[in-house]
């Protein structure tokens, strides 16, 4: 409507100022209610023409959406394991800081295991000084089988030097007496350093690995219990934390509410654009919005990043091939801005449904020596309709709460 009346002045207005004061045609007379078109044919023509050239130029080099909001994304509170709930620390929806308890589950068959592996802990360290103490003992037993070794060994020595000096003085069964009891303590020393080196051998390699393993079934048995603890992940806010004391709750269960991170929502808003807007949306743009939680306000903006895909044309390779007539909608090109001055979006609540302006500059265009008069005059209009379209948005701006809150059968 704006622009159908701005576009009647440049033409309308001068045909019907020509036809009443150059052929002095009036009002009422020659021009009538079924003439007016025969004699304004000229100005309609040329006004419905300029009124859809001057909305394709508005809404094509500034484009509009209401398609925006603040998405924020949430961190569903789940335990990491499966129990009942034995205890809760917050309510349906609190402030939070990161590592505070949300609730705890049942951790009497955890604390058993824990405990078990404590047990094994100390009954190889038990172990550990038991085998120390047996290496000592094969110490001993070695130095004593020594001695009687050598002890047997020197009478066998003196007996074979007595026979060799008067041969028939000691019996010869005597002597192969000796020999044998020789090589039984021989062995008896063999035997116990053998057991000293199997002492050892528990000591430094067989001990310390069962103490390593049950170790490691300790460490396992402690994060088990941990888990049985939920904690906050984030700094946030805990909302529809409906679980109770008695419930049990799993992973594959709903979540048991959900933590909002601090912040979430309050540095950008996402905005989807028509695709014929795809060679006009750039980074660095210019834009408004107004949201729907904080009316009558018109907030700066500029564009951050446009996504380069379209999320419509998304898919997953399946068994059946794609058919395109099948994607009941066309897609937007989204949009990331973010608030042109500090602290824009305050007051914004996150979620919260917006219209967004972006605006074409070519300033820049316009300042090179190599444009051409014409291009620059052009580009001059392009960029001065985007008034228009800036207007537009402060009356929808102002008519937002009446639509909502009157129109709309609230």
């Amino acid at each position: 409507m704006f622009e159908l009346m701005f576009c009647s002045l440049l033409t309308i207005l001068p045909d019907y100022l020509y036809r009443r004061y150059a052929q002095s045609k009036r009002f009422g007379k020659e021009i009538t209610f079924f003439s007016i078109w025969y004699e304004l044919r000229w100005g309609i023509t040329g006004c419905l023409m300029l009124t859809v050239s001057l909305i394709t130029m508005i809404f094509y080099f500034h484009p509009t959406t209401d398609s925006a909001t603040l998405y924020f994304r949430t961190v569903p509170i789940l335990p990491e394991g499966s129990g009942r709930v034995a205890e809760v620390n917050v309510g349906y929806s609190e402030a939070v800081k990161k590592g505070d308890v949300l609730f705890k589950l049942d951790s009497s068959k955890q604390r058993a295991a824990l405990e078990t592996a404590k047990r094994k802990v100390a009954e190889v360290d038990a172990s550990l000084t038991t085998a120390e103490s047996e290496v000592v003992k094969a110490d001993a037993q070695i130095e004593e089988a020594k001695a009687n070794f050598q002890q047997a060994k020197d009478e066998l020595d003196v007996k074979s030097d007595l026979q060799r000096r008067n041969p028939g003085i000691v019996p010869q069964r005597d002597i192969e007496k000796l020999q044998v009891l020789v090589g039984q303590r021989q062995a008896g020393v063999d035997a116990a350093t053998a057991s000293r080196q199997s002492a050892a051998l528990r000591i430094s390699t067989l001990l310390p690995a069962e103490k390593a393993s049950v170790e490691a079934t300790l460490a396992e048995a402690q994060v088990d219990l941990d888990k049985t603890v939920v904690r906050a992940g984030v700094d946030g806010r805990v909302e529809q934390f409906l679980v109770r004391v008695g419930d049990v709750v799993n992973q594959l269960m709903r979540p048991a509410g959900v933590l909002v991170p601090e912040g979430a929502g309050r540095q950008g808003l996402q905005a989807g654009f028509g695709q014929i807007e795809a060679q006009v949306m750039k980074v660095g743009m210019v834009a408004e919005a107004t949201c729907m939680s904080k009316p009558w306000v018109i907030i700066p903006m500029v564009v951050t990043n446009v996504q380069d895909y379209i999320a419509a044309g998304q898919f997953r390779s399946g068994e059946q091939l794609i058919e395109a007539q099948n994607v009941a909608r066309p897609g937007t090109i989204l949009a990331f801005l973010e608030p042109l001055y500090k602290g824009g979006l305050e007051g914004v609540t996150p979620g919260s449904s917006c219209i967004v302006n972006a605006y074409t500059s070519n300033h820049e265009e316009i300042s090179a020596k190599e444009t051409s008069t014409g291009r620059a005059i052009a580009l001059h209009v392009v960029d001065g309709v985007g008034l228009v379209h800036a207007l537009l948005l402060r009356i929808q701006a102002l008519l937002l709460p009446i639509k909502t809150l009157v129109l709309s059968g609230h």
